[in-house]
């Protein structure tokens, strides 16, 4: 199967207060001032790896003249979402990052907001995911993971940043599905956000760790991890050496796409500011640096061409979930 592409108010109160003085006239290069982005995992995660680059980007090319990063755990993501809404008012400062699980999480139902009740500020990466094991796991490859859990599921389990049902679990269930097995036997731990779930692997609670491909190529070059998947349809150049899933005989590849939220009722003018500095972003070999080095693959849409991007994702990802069971 394929799914197609296309993580207070006083610290946020003052961000809003300089956050923006509007097209810097000086050098005709910097859009914004300053952006304070709020990540609603804890550190280690693909959210906060997205924001903390694309912030790197930004301000190492100019655009912004500096950024600041809250991480915001709790609620499978739903605390940031549900700040962000509350406290709009405070917070034409903040760009929220978000991914793939605002949509799953608001099928599932784990909290009651979904991307229509925030300011769509823009898609700007996909990152694929992979499977990885501790650097002196036994399993070298997807044919060793599936012979331990054919040998015994029941200590095969796999882990996930993220909710029972949330991304990182729909992705370790389609591979499994793609793979011949029972989706929903796999036993699946979650864990609040990737450096948790990378402590449990360590410590031989799970087999395999399911997590994003930028995640994995992080902790493979710190000689902590094998990766034995990946779900891209062809090596990335970021980790030449990892196979990906189709190679190993498992038909399925994913995309988990990344992108920035505002406030609801985010003014036009600061809406249209946030899009002018990513859409330069792209141009830049500052975000290309970023960019590779996490094997990212860029994906920009805008304002109502993001809606449409989500309502697909909505339609692809529901009827994905009703067919492995978690609808």
């Amino acid at each position: 199967m394929k799914l197609n592409m296309g993580r207070r108010a006083l610290m946020a109160s003052a961000m809003a207060a300089f956050a923006f003085a509007g097209q810097a006239i000086a050098d005709g290069h910097k859009t914004v001032d300053s952006i304070h982005f709020l990540i609603p995992g804890g550190a280690g995660g693909g959210w906060d790896g997205t924001a903390r680059g694309t912030g790197e980007a930004l301000t190492k090319a100019g655009i912004a003249g500096n950024a600041s990063y809250e991480n915001m755990s709790g609620g499978g993501g739903g605390k940031a979402i549900g700040y962000l809404i509350e406290n709009a008012d405070s917070n034409h400062g903040t760009l929220m990052v978000n991914s793939t699980p605002i949509v799953i999480r608001s099928l599932t139902g784990v909290f009651p907001h979904n991307f229509r009740d925030l300011t769509l500020v823009a898609g700007t990466i996909g990152d694929y995911a992979a499977l990885v094991v501790h650097k002196d796991s036994p399993l070298n490859n997807m044919d060793d993971l599936m012979a331990a859990y054919d040998a015994d599921p029941s200590k095969t389990a796999i882990g996930g940043g993220s909710v029972p049902g949330g991304m990182d679990h729909l992705v370790a269930a389609m591979v499994m599905e793609a793979a011949g097995k029972d989706a929903l036997g796999v036993k699946y731990i979650p864990y609040d956000a990737g450096g948790k779930a990378m402590a449990a692997l360590l410590s031989g609670e799970i087999a395999a760790l399911s997590t994003g491909f930028s995640e994995a190529v992080d902790l493979a070059n710190a000689g902590e991890v094998k990766i034995i998947g990946v779900t891209a349809d062809e090596r990335v150049s970021a980790a030449p050496d990892a196979m990906t899933m189709k190679e190993q005989g498992i038909d399925t590849s994913f995309v988990n796409w990344r992108g920035f939220f505002g406030a609801p009722g985010l003014p036009e003018d600061k809406l249209a500011m946030y899009q002018e500095a990513l859409t330069k972003m792209y141009d830049t070999p500052e975000w290309e640096a970023v960019r590779e080095r996490n094997g990212w693959v860029n994906i920009h849409n805008n304002g109502d061409d993001f809606k449409a991007f989500l309502e697909g994702q909505e339609k692809v990802i529901g009827d994905l979930m009703k067919k492995l069971g978690f609808l």
